[in-house]
């Protein structure tokens, strides 16, 4: 278990065992984010790579907060986080975006270099004196050496291979990758930076075994793609919710993104995505500009352009398969920690007896 100090001590209004929604792009707007703080998670709303939507939601968020106050947050700032993905964002304006509505946390992801993350984290401390903490997302123990120590990071948000959307092309799951990352970074003196497991968690088992592991919380996005409170297509929500055996059903893959005309990401970034028709049709040869005219005709068609033989993106993780109704976002984080304090109870008391 964590022997560091415990995330609510920073964020008043979170609870034990932190929460944590994915700043899912598009998906991940004020409502989710808002919904898991008031829940005791640690709501993250998605700026991605454009932010010209950012202080309308900011500003919806804050209404959101106003009619239904969330206890032990701090009147000045508002108890959520914003996540951007880096290589397509620029500093002065996401700064300019959150000056009137300070938020909790920033996230980062995905930079061009590792090294740009300095003058980001530099600069959204000095504009919010240090009010908004920042977490940096990575995957590798390289990368969280390198990050912590040029940035010094409030949090490290660590991604195993199992997480669904964008991540690194080539990793380690989150059962290996955690560990070695909490001794590389005592090793380095750098161990009191805390960790939260991303990556393949959508249940109270998890969660639980990802706090044996070491971490802080854990960070769950495909399971609030089953959320009442996401933006989401009824056919992506349904895709997720028919399927199974995500290790079969889910890949890691750029054809996605060059259907979609996402292309800027760095070279060493994918998604895993539920496996459809056009990522088959890719794989046997269809040329990409016929596979792009199918994509684009099934973006017409609505909720049916999802499923096994749909051909729309719906992003998600190697967990996917158990994932298998809606519920709110507070229902889920409730059920989610009921069920990873019981398993760690069982833990103790097996541990007692030995």
């Amino acid at each position: 278990m964590s022997t560091l100090k415990p995330m609510n001590s920073v964020h008043p209004w979170t609870r034990s065992p932190l929460i944590v929604n994915a700043p899912m792009r598009l998906i991940a707007l004020a409502p989710m984010a808002v919904a898991v703080a008031q829940a005791g998670g640690f709501g993250f709303l998605a700026a991605g790579t454009d932010v010209r939507d950012l202080k309308a939601e900011l500003r919806k968020a804050r209404d959101l907060v106003q009619r239904n106050p969330i206890k032990g947050s701090d009147p000045d700032v508002l108890p959520i986080g914003v996540g951007f993905i880096n290589w397509g964002v620029d500093l002065s304006t996401a700064l300019e975006a959150m000056r009137e509505q300070i938020p909790a946390a920033v996230w980062f992801f995905a930079p061009k270099r590792n090294k740009d993350l300095i003058e980001w984290t530099s600069k959204i401390r000095e504009s919010s004196s240090r009010r908004t903490k920042v977490w940096i997302q990575i995957g590798t123990v390289a990368d969280a050496i390198q990050v912590a120590k040029t940035c010094s990071p409030d949090v490290l948000v660590v991604q195993g291979a199992d997480a669904g959307g964008h991540g690194l092309a080539q990793g380690a799951g989150i059962v290996s990758l955690l560990p070695e990352i909490a001794d590389a970074l005592k090793e380095a003196e750098m161990g009191s930076i805390p960790l939260i497991a991303a990556g393949g968690i959508v249940e109270g088992r998890g969660t639980a075994a990802c706090l044996a592991l070491g971490a802080s919380g854990v960070v769950m996005g495909t399971r609030f793609l089953a959320s009442k409170e996401a933006n989401i297509a009824k056919g992506y929500q349904d895709d997720v919710l028919r399927t199974r055996d995500g290790g079969l059903s889910t890949a890691r893959t750029n054809v996605y993104d060059t259907l979609r005309g996402t292309t800027g990401w760095p070279g060493r970034y994918n998604g895993r995505g539920i496996l459809n028709r056009s990522f088959w049709d890719a794989q046997n040869g269809k040329s990409t500009d016929e596979n792009k005219r199918l994509y684009d005709e099934a973006l017409q068609t609505s909720d049916e352009g999802w499923g096994e033989d749909g051909r729309l993106t719906a992003y998600a993780g190697s967990g996917v398969g158990l994932v298998k109704e809606v519920k709110s976002a507070h229902e889920i984080i409730e059920e989610v920690r009921s069920d990873a304090l019981e398993v760690m109870s069982k833990i103790s008391k097996v541990g007692s007896k030995l």
